[in-house]
């Protein structure tokens, strides 16, 4: 597990958030052709098939898929893909804790949390 200062945790703020961006808004637009997928898969059942917007769909799946994939190369934990809220593991009194951010914070890091708490256990650095 990559562990982050809180400098090296900021300086990847501004990398991240135009992919948290972006994940964002595929996320929304799954969401969104979400019913079609269902009506898709029973209509399958029955014999037919395909999906209003299929290409749409999985195109930003694998965006998503794509997105998350490089953000866990980094080293980043990625917790809500709607409200673009990640973690970065970091070290504070000899243990491990959470770095936290999320979209529409400020461009540095304000917050952290102990990895069983989660967001609402968040505090202020």
């Amino acid at each position: 597990m990559k562990l982050f200062t809180l400098k090296e945790a900021d300086d990847l703020i501004p990398i991240v958030r135009p992919k948290l961006e972006k994940i964002k808004i595929q996320y929304r637009q799954v969401a969104s052709l979400r019913e079609s997928v269902k009506a898709a898969a029973m209509s399958a059942e029955l014999g037919g098939g395909g999906i209003e917007n299929g290409s749409v769909y999985v195109k930003s799946l694998y965006e998503i898929g794509k997105i998350t994939t490089e953000l866990f190369e980094l080293g980043i934990r990625l917790k809500d893909y709607s409200r673009g809220l990640i973690d970065f593991p970091s070290l504070r009194d000899e243990r491990v804790i959470l770095l936290c951010w999320q979209l529409g914070e400020k461009e540095r890091i304000e917050w952290w949390h102990e990895e069983k708490d989660g967001f609402s256990g968040r505090k202020p650095l």
